[in-house]
């Protein structure tokens, strides 16, 4: 049977990894859930949650490089042997050793920089797939998987350990993985116009990403783009992590569980839409549009200490943040030339992780040194305060989410400012395969000849 191609292998491609990121959004939940049971302790999960990202981070360099050397099907089947050898691995650790948990570390570390190969090859096969037009729509099926996967997890995952137990799910989610591979098996991702293999040595693979740095910094809309991605994740950092203690103040976790699924849906709802709909013509400014309802979602989402407001804020929080992903990626898609799709989506995850992971760490000290005592920890001293932000407990966690979303207002409104950011999408053509001209697209960090303005 000949592999398939075109939206037909997108599709094949699509089911395999909405399977794997099923299983692997069960498995980080059970492990989370695990290691907390064994040790007790919230230093190791949270040491758990660090090697969740910062392998990642640091893999990013090279793992880009390699998308764009060895091509995305290549890189994506790397991926997903090596993640599946490692969950075997922790399944025979686990069985010979119960209450283990180094196991589960060195694990999460491994996923987490096979994620940082996995994610841009899988980001760098939508455009060799998939015509331009129907570009809004593909990123829209990759979103429903992943907020898919993300709704399921703790609702399946509480279920399934208590059936059949860590053993049981760790199983599952090697059988997802070959799912996936036997999916990329089945289809036929083409090589973008000059791509190549070259030798692969860690000095080689830094140049590779240098030149994605040069690449970006020599079109400076992408440029301003990329920092307002920061910028925007720096404040949704802070407020994924205060999103629990400030519901947890007024309302059990049941009610929180409620809310954080509302949010899921919410993600899955503005997913489908993109996929019905295409996204938006203008993409730049559904990015900041966008992100200007975000920010007044979480402004509206403190004012006072109410689950259904909370609830509401959620939905369309996510609902819209759908929106801004899907029409940033395809920003990225269409105007970066196939051949350094790889780095540049790679440059473009390693720099938006590191304001995030930031946040991570400033939130909790922010909040107890900061916003809770100025706000009164038990109860809002202040009566101007108090009309803000409502009465009660841990109100603080409301001020400090609340500055986040007027930076991330403040943030978007700047962005806009930037003529080249606003014009981005004018004066940048497309590069798509279907755009790409017989005698090449422009060398790599050579601006475009039709960025004719001043820079801002």
């Amino acid at each position: 049977m000949a592999p398939a191609s075109g939206f037909r292998a997108f599709v094949v491609l699509w089911c395999g990894q909405f399977v794997s990121l099923t299983g692997s959004a069960l498995s980080g939940f059970a492990l989370s859930v695990y290691v907390y049971q064994v040790t007790g302790s919230a230093t190791a999960l949270g040491l758990v949650y660090a090697l969740s990202s910062l392998p990642f981070l640091v893999a990013s360099p090279f793992a880009g490089s390699l998308v764009d050397r060895f091509g995305a099907r290549r890189a994506m089947i790397t991926s997903g042997v090596g993640s599946l050898f490692v969950m075997l691995f922790l399944a025979v650790a686990l069985a010979a050793d119960a209450t283990a948990v180094w196991p589960v570390v060195v694990v999460v570390a491994c996923l987490s920089a096979l994620g940082a190969l996995a994610m841009p090859a899988f980001e760098t096969s939508l455009p060799l797939l998939v015509p331009k037009q129907q570009l809004g729509r593909a990123n829209g099926l990759r979103l429903i998987a992943v907020a898919s996967s993300q709704v399921l997890a703790p609702v399946a995952g509480g279920f399934l350990l208590l059936v059949i137990g860590i053993d049981g799910i760790i199983l599952m989610d090697c059988t997802a993985i070959a799912v996936a591979l036997v999916a990329l098996l089945l289809v036929r991702i083409p090589r973008p116009p000059q791509a190549a293999d070259r030798p692969a040595g860690a000095t080689a693979l830094l140049g590779d990403f240098w030149v994605a740095w040069r690449y970006v910094a020599a079109r400076r809309g992408l440029l301003a783009l990329l920092g307002f991605i920061a910028a925007l994740e720096f404040c949704a950092g802070f407020v994924d992590v205060s999103i629990t203690p400030l519901v947890l103040a007024f309302a059990s976790s049941g009610v929180l569980g409620t809310i954080l699924t509302c949010g899921g849906v919410g993600m899955i709802v503005g997913s489908l839409a993109m996929t019905a709909w295409g996204g938006p013509r203008r993409r730049v400014r559904a990015v900041l549009g966008g992100s200007l309802l975000l920010a007044v979602a979480v402004v509206a989402g403190a004012t006072r200490p109410n689950a259904v407001l909370v609830a509401v804020a959620a939905f369309v929080f996510f609902a819209v943040l759908a929106v801004v992903i899907g029409s940033n990626q395809i920003v990225w898609q269409s105007k970066v030339e196939p051949h350094l799709l790889g780095r540049v989506i790679a440059l473009r995850n390693m720099i938006a992780s590191v304001p995030k992971l930031l946040a991570f760490a400033l939130t909790g000290l922010a909040a107890d040194y900061v916003f809770q005592p100025l706000a009164g920890r038990d109860r809002v001293h202040s009566p101007l305060l108090a009309a803000i932000i409502g009465d009660g407990p841990g109100r603080g966690f409301a001020l400090l989410m609340m500055v986040m979303g007027l930076l991330l207002a403040l943030s978007a409104v700047v962005a806009y400012l930037s003529p080249r950011l606003r014009h981005l999408e004018d004066e940048l053509p497309d590069v798509t395969p279907e755009d790409v001209t017989p005698e090449g697209p422009p060398e790599a960090g050579e601006p475009e000849p039709r960025q004719s303005e001043t820079v801002s």
